[in-house]
Protein backbone atom coordinates (compact mmCIF):
# COMPACT_ATOMS: atom_id res chain seq x y z
CA UNK A 1 0.00 0.00 0.00
CA UNK A 2 2.92 2.76 1.07
CA UNK A 3 4.75 1.80 -2.80
CA UNK A 4 1.29 2.54 -4.64
CA UNK A 5 1.34 5.89 -2.37
CA UNK A 6 4.44 7.17 -3.03
CA UNK A 7 3.76 5.90 -6.70
CA UNK A 8 0.68 8.03 -7.03
CA UNK A 9 2.21 10.86 -5.75
CA UNK A 10 5.62 10.58 -7.91
CA UNK A 11 3.31 10.77 -11.05
CA UNK A 12 1.19 13.78 -9.58
CA UNK A 13 4.72 15.66 -9.08
CA UNK A 14 5.64 14.64 -12.57
CA UNK A 15 2.22 15.91 -14.01
CA UNK A 16 2.27 19.41 -13.53
CA UNK A 17 1.52 21.80 -10.64
CA UNK A 18 0.44 20.29 -7.39
CA UNK A 19 -2.82 19.28 -6.75
CA UNK A 20 -4.79 20.99 -3.11
CA UNK A 21 -5.31 18.51 -0.60
CA UNK A 22 -8.81 17.85 1.11
CA UNK A 23 -9.57 16.81 4.73
CA UNK A 24 -11.02 13.78 3.51
CA UNK A 25 -7.84 12.95 1.15
CA UNK A 26 -5.16 13.49 3.91
CA UNK A 27 -7.22 11.45 5.97
CA UNK A 28 -6.94 8.76 3.83
CA UNK A 29 -3.71 9.24 3.58
CA UNK A 30 -3.03 9.05 7.30
CA UNK A 31 -5.06 6.16 7.80
CA UNK A 32 -3.00 3.98 4.72
CA UNK A 33 0.36 5.28 6.86
CA UNK A 34 -1.21 4.13 10.23
CA UNK A 35 -1.95 0.37 8.86
CA UNK A 36 1.60 0.16 7.78
CA UNK A 37 3.40 1.84 11.12
CA UNK A 38 0.34 0.80 13.67
CA UNK A 39 -0.13 4.58 14.78
CA UNK A 40 -3.81 5.28 14.51
CA UNK A 41 -4.70 8.20 12.41
CA UNK A 42 -6.53 10.02 15.09
CA UNK A 43 -3.06 10.24 16.03
CA UNK A 44 -1.32 11.41 13.06
CA UNK A 45 -4.34 14.09 11.88
CA UNK A 46 -4.36 15.37 15.35
CA UNK A 47 -5.60 18.34 15.11
CA UNK A 48 -8.19 17.64 12.17
CA UNK A 49 -9.92 20.65 13.30
CA UNK A 50 -10.81 23.00 16.20
CA UNK A 51 -8.87 22.11 19.38
CA UNK A 52 -11.31 23.76 22.91
CA UNK A 53 -8.72 23.74 25.98
CA UNK A 54 -11.35 25.02 28.40
CA UNK A 55 -10.54 26.26 31.42
CA UNK A 56 -12.83 26.22 34.22
CA UNK A 57 -12.45 29.89 35.59
CA UNK A 58 -12.75 33.37 34.59
CA UNK A 59 -10.78 34.95 32.07
CA UNK A 60 -7.56 36.93 34.08
CA UNK A 61 -6.29 34.29 36.29
CA UNK A 62 -3.59 32.32 36.72
CA UNK A 63 -4.85 29.05 34.34
CA UNK A 64 -6.76 31.03 31.78
CA UNK A 65 -2.98 32.75 31.29
CA UNK A 66 -1.00 29.71 31.14
CA UNK A 67 -3.71 28.02 28.90
CA UNK A 68 -3.31 30.96 26.59
CA UNK A 69 0.45 30.70 26.31
CA UNK A 70 -0.02 26.80 25.62
CA UNK A 71 -2.76 27.19 22.97
CA UNK A 72 -0.56 29.77 20.98
CA UNK A 73 2.38 28.21 21.41
CA UNK A 74 0.32 24.74 19.90
CA UNK A 75 -1.26 27.14 16.75
CA UNK A 76 2.31 27.81 15.90
CA UNK A 77 3.61 24.51 16.05
CA UNK A 78 1.40 22.39 14.31
CA UNK A 79 -0.86 25.06 12.22
CA UNK A 80 -3.61 23.91 13.67
CA UNK A 81 -6.68 26.37 15.46
CA UNK A 82 -6.77 26.15 19.23
CA UNK A 83 -9.06 28.41 21.51
CA UNK A 84 -9.64 29.00 25.20
CA UNK A 85 -12.76 28.40 26.20
CA UNK A 86 -13.62 29.32 29.84
CA UNK A 87 -16.69 27.90 31.74
CA UNK A 88 -16.31 28.81 35.70
CA UNK A 89 -18.54 27.75 38.08
CA UNK A 90 -18.80 25.22 41.18
CA UNK A 91 -15.24 24.88 41.62
CA UNK A 92 -13.77 24.22 38.39
CA UNK A 93 -16.82 21.43 38.57
CA UNK A 94 -18.67 22.54 35.39
CA UNK A 95 -15.91 22.49 33.07
CA UNK A 96 -14.87 19.20 34.70
CA UNK A 97 -18.22 17.72 33.36
CA UNK A 98 -17.97 18.91 30.18
CA UNK A 99 -14.92 17.59 29.29
CA UNK A 100 -15.69 14.53 30.71
CA UNK A 101 -18.53 13.70 28.53
CA UNK A 102 -17.26 14.97 25.75
CA UNK A 103 -16.04 12.79 22.44
CA UNK A 104 -12.94 11.27 23.03
CA UNK A 105 -10.81 12.41 20.27
CA UNK A 106 -8.52 15.40 21.19
CA UNK A 107 -10.25 18.04 20.48
CA UNK A 108 -11.75 19.05 24.01
CA UNK A 109 -8.90 19.32 26.67
CA UNK A 110 -9.26 20.68 30.14
CA UNK A 111 -6.28 22.73 31.96
CA UNK A 112 -7.59 22.84 35.42
CA UNK A 113 -5.45 24.31 38.95
CA UNK A 114 -5.70 22.47 41.80
CA UNK A 115 -9.41 22.29 42.85
CA UNK A 116 -9.66 19.22 40.43
CA UNK A 117 -7.64 17.20 43.22
CA UNK A 118 -9.31 18.88 45.61
CA UNK A 119 -12.97 18.72 44.78
CA UNK A 120 -13.05 15.22 45.63
CA UNK A 121 -11.74 15.71 49.24
CA UNK A 122 -14.94 17.72 49.49
CA UNK A 123 -17.55 16.80 47.90
CA UNK A 124 -19.54 13.56 48.82
CA UNK A 125 -21.28 13.58 44.90
CA UNK A 126 -19.55 14.66 42.11
CA UNK A 127 -21.23 14.54 38.44
CA UNK A 128 -17.83 12.50 37.30
CA UNK A 129 -15.28 10.19 38.82
CA UNK A 130 -11.93 12.36 39.00
CA UNK A 131 -10.04 9.21 38.47
CA UNK A 132 -12.15 7.01 35.84
CA UNK A 133 -13.47 9.95 33.73
CA UNK A 134 -10.23 11.45 32.73
CA UNK A 135 -7.07 10.58 30.55
CA UNK A 136 -4.49 11.91 32.43
CA UNK A 137 -1.79 14.40 29.96
CA UNK A 138 0.56 16.24 32.61
CA UNK A 139 0.95 18.20 35.28
CA UNK A 140 1.68 21.73 32.81
CA UNK A 141 3.18 24.01 35.66
CA UNK A 142 4.14 24.52 39.03
CA UNK A 143 2.18 27.55 41.17
CA UNK A 144 3.48 29.76 43.03
CA UNK A 145 0.72 31.45 45.37
CA UNK A 146 1.62 35.21 47.46
CA UNK A 147 -0.21 36.30 50.71
CA UNK A 148 -0.80 39.81 50.32
CA UNK A 149 -2.76 42.45 52.36
CA UNK A 150 -4.22 45.58 51.67
CA UNK A 151 -1.68 48.34 52.73
CA UNK A 152 -4.19 49.65 55.73
CA UNK A 153 -3.72 46.62 57.35
CA UNK A 154 -1.12 47.76 59.83
CA UNK A 155 1.62 44.74 59.50
CA UNK A 156 4.88 44.80 57.93
CA UNK A 157 5.07 40.79 57.64
CA UNK A 158 3.91 37.46 58.14
CA UNK A 159 5.43 37.26 62.05
CA UNK A 160 3.34 40.23 62.66
CA UNK A 161 0.47 39.16 60.56
CA UNK A 162 0.35 35.93 62.78
CA UNK A 163 0.44 38.27 65.94
CA UNK A 164 -1.97 40.70 65.16
CA UNK A 165 -4.49 37.73 63.61
CA UNK A 166 -3.79 35.88 67.28
CA UNK A 167 -5.30 39.22 68.79
CA UNK A 168 -8.28 38.91 66.91
CA UNK A 169 -9.35 35.62 66.80
CA UNK A 170 -12.26 35.45 63.60
CA UNK A 171 -11.73 39.15 63.11
CA UNK A 172 -9.80 39.11 60.00
CA UNK A 173 -11.06 37.82 56.49
CA UNK A 174 -8.78 36.43 53.91
CA UNK A 175 -10.32 35.94 50.00
CA UNK A 176 -10.08 33.23 47.67
CA UNK A 177 -11.06 32.21 43.92
CA UNK A 178 -13.94 30.36 45.21
CA UNK A 179 -14.84 27.63 47.75
CA UNK A 180 -12.75 24.59 47.64
CA UNK A 181 -10.18 26.08 45.99
CA UNK A 182 -6.71 25.92 46.04
CA UNK A 183 -6.36 29.61 47.97
CA UNK A 184 -9.02 28.51 50.02
CA UNK A 185 -7.14 25.13 51.00
CA UNK A 186 -4.11 27.46 51.34
CA UNK A 187 -5.46 29.58 53.59
CA UNK A 188 -7.13 26.87 55.76
CA UNK A 189 -3.69 25.32 55.96
CA UNK A 190 -2.06 28.46 57.16
CA UNK A 191 -4.88 28.83 59.49
CA UNK A 192 -4.27 25.24 61.18
CA UNK A 193 -0.79 25.60 61.06
CA UNK A 194 -0.42 29.09 63.11
CA UNK A 195 -3.38 28.73 65.31
CA UNK A 196 -5.01 31.63 64.18
CA UNK A 197 -8.95 32.19 63.12
CA UNK A 198 -9.81 33.92 60.25
CA UNK A 199 -12.68 34.22 57.98
CA UNK A 200 -13.17 33.01 54.65
CA UNK A 201 -14.35 34.97 51.97
CA UNK A 202 -15.06 32.99 48.55
CA UNK A 203 -15.22 34.99 45.08
CA UNK A 204 -16.15 33.59 41.78
CA UNK A 205 -12.44 33.98 40.39
CA UNK A 206 -8.94 35.17 40.79
CA UNK A 207 -9.59 38.66 39.17
CA UNK A 208 -12.82 39.24 41.37
CA UNK A 209 -10.86 38.52 44.29
CA UNK A 210 -8.43 40.85 43.70
CA UNK A 211 -10.48 43.73 43.16
CA UNK A 212 -12.35 43.07 46.63
CA UNK A 213 -9.00 43.24 48.16
CA UNK A 214 -7.96 46.11 46.65
CA UNK A 215 -11.34 47.96 47.35
CA UNK A 216 -10.78 47.08 51.36
CA UNK A 217 -14.01 44.63 51.21
CA UNK A 218 -11.61 42.10 52.91
CA UNK A 219 -7.88 42.26 54.89
CA UNK A 220 -6.17 39.27 52.99
CA UNK A 221 -5.88 36.97 50.10
CA UNK A 222 -3.88 33.95 48.49
CA UNK A 223 -3.93 34.08 45.28
CA UNK A 224 -1.23 33.14 42.33
CA UNK A 225 1.92 35.10 41.23
CA UNK A 226 0.25 35.66 37.72
CA UNK A 227 -2.80 37.40 39.25
CA UNK A 228 -0.95 39.74 41.96
CA UNK A 229 2.14 40.16 40.60
CA UNK A 230 1.43 43.48 38.76
CA UNK A 231 -0.81 45.13 41.97
CA UNK A 232 2.00 44.31 44.28
CA UNK A 233 4.68 46.17 42.03
CA UNK A 234 2.23 48.88 42.26
CA UNK A 235 1.95 49.12 45.67
CA UNK A 236 -2.04 48.54 45.55
CA UNK A 237 -1.29 45.00 47.84
CA UNK A 238 1.32 44.61 50.26
CA UNK A 239 3.18 40.90 49.88
CA UNK A 240 3.99 39.16 53.16
CA UNK A 241 5.37 35.50 51.53
CA UNK A 242 5.64 33.51 48.52
CA UNK A 243 5.23 29.99 48.03
CA UNK A 244 8.05 27.62 47.32
CA UNK A 245 11.66 26.68 48.12
CA UNK A 246 13.25 30.04 46.35
CA UNK A 247 12.07 33.65 46.66
CA UNK A 248 9.98 34.46 43.45
CA UNK A 249 12.52 36.74 40.93
CA UNK A 250 9.85 39.50 40.27
CA UNK A 251 9.36 40.48 43.48
CA UNK A 252 12.99 38.93 45.76
CA UNK A 253 11.64 41.48 48.35
CA UNK A 254 9.12 38.99 49.09
CA UNK A 255 10.39 35.94 51.99
CA UNK A 256 8.96 32.33 51.38
CA UNK A 257 7.14 30.87 53.98
CA UNK A 258 9.85 29.08 55.35
CA UNK A 259 12.12 32.62 55.55
CA UNK A 260 9.11 33.88 57.83
CA UNK A 261 9.25 31.41 59.97
CA UNK A 262 6.69 28.75 58.80
CA UNK A 263 8.48 26.00 57.39
CA UNK A 264 6.50 22.87 56.09
CA UNK A 265 4.13 25.19 54.92
CA UNK A 266 3.90 24.16 50.59
CA UNK A 267 0.21 23.34 49.70
CA UNK A 268 0.46 21.44 46.66
CA UNK A 269 -0.75 23.98 44.10
CA UNK A 270 -0.41 22.69 40.25
CA UNK A 271 -2.04 23.45 36.68
CA UNK A 272 -3.06 19.54 35.44
CA UNK A 273 -3.95 18.57 31.85
CA UNK A 274 -7.12 16.19 31.11
CA UNK A 275 -8.44 14.69 28.13
CA UNK A 276 -12.02 12.43 28.22
CA UNK A 277 -11.34 8.57 29.50
CA UNK A 278 -11.31 7.00 26.34
CA UNK A 279 -9.10 9.35 23.92
CA UNK A 280 -6.66 6.30 22.89
CA UNK A 281 -3.78 6.21 24.48
CA UNK A 282 -1.29 7.10 21.38
CA UNK A 283 -3.35 10.16 20.90
CA UNK A 284 -2.92 11.53 24.35
CA UNK A 285 1.20 10.79 23.98
CA UNK A 286 0.43 12.50 20.67
CA UNK A 287 -0.78 15.72 22.60
CA UNK A 288 1.22 15.19 25.44
CA UNK A 289 4.43 15.57 23.57
CA UNK A 290 3.52 18.46 21.36
CA UNK A 291 2.10 20.48 24.64
CA UNK A 292 5.52 19.83 26.26
CA UNK A 293 7.60 21.29 23.17
CA UNK A 294 4.76 24.20 23.69
CA UNK A 295 5.34 24.53 27.11
CA UNK A 296 9.22 24.26 27.42
CA UNK A 297 10.13 26.68 24.30
CA UNK A 298 12.49 28.83 25.15
CA UNK A 299 10.20 31.79 24.84
CA UNK A 300 7.30 30.33 26.94
CA UNK A 301 9.52 29.05 29.85
CA UNK A 302 10.42 32.58 29.94
CA UNK A 303 6.66 33.76 30.32
CA UNK A 304 6.56 31.51 32.78
CA UNK A 305 9.38 32.07 34.63
CA UNK A 306 7.96 35.96 35.02
CA UNK A 307 4.82 34.07 36.16
CA UNK A 308 6.26 32.63 38.65
CA UNK A 309 5.59 29.25 37.77
CA UNK A 310 7.68 26.34 36.42
CA UNK A 311 7.17 23.75 34.22
CA UNK A 312 7.12 20.25 35.01
CA UNK A 313 5.71 18.73 32.56
CA UNK A 314 5.33 14.89 33.46
CA UNK A 315 3.98 11.91 31.63
CA UNK A 316 0.65 10.65 32.15
CA UNK A 317 1.84 7.93 33.90
CA UNK A 318 3.54 10.43 36.70
CA UNK A 319 0.69 12.88 36.08
CA UNK A 320 -1.92 9.94 37.27
CA UNK A 321 0.52 8.73 40.05
CA UNK A 322 1.09 12.06 41.56
CA UNK A 323 -2.60 13.26 41.36
CA UNK A 324 -3.79 10.18 43.66
CA UNK A 325 -1.06 11.17 46.04
CA UNK A 326 -2.89 14.72 46.18
CA UNK A 327 -5.93 13.96 46.44
CA UNK A 328 -4.68 12.26 49.57
CA UNK A 329 -3.29 15.30 50.81
CA UNK A 330 -6.32 17.45 50.42
CA UNK A 331 -8.51 14.79 51.75
CA UNK A 332 -6.90 15.43 55.14
CA UNK A 333 -6.72 18.80 55.13
CA UNK A 334 -10.10 19.21 54.32
CA UNK A 335 -10.68 16.35 57.80
CA UNK A 336 -8.90 18.17 59.76
CA UNK A 337 -10.26 21.50 58.85
CA UNK A 338 -13.35 20.11 58.92
CA UNK A 339 -14.21 21.95 55.63
CA UNK A 340 -17.43 20.08 53.62
CA UNK A 341 -19.60 21.29 50.32
CA UNK A 342 -22.91 20.37 49.26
Amino acid sequence: MMSRLRETARRRRASGPPVREFPACRLLIAAAIAAVTGVPAAAQTWPSRAVRIIVPYTPGGGVDTVARLLTQKLAEQTGGTFVVENRPGAGGIIGAELVARAAPDGHTLLLSASEFGINPALREKLPYDPLRDFAFISQVAGVKFILVGHPSVPVRNLKELVAFARARPGELTYGSSGQGSGPHFSGEMFQLMTGIRWLHVPFKGAAPAAAALMGGEIGFLFSSTITLMPHVRGGRLRAFAVTGERRYSELPDTPTFAESGLPGYAPPLFYGYYAPAATPPELVRRIHAESARAITAPDAREKLARTGNDYPMSTPEEFGRWLRAQIAIWTKVAREAGIRVE
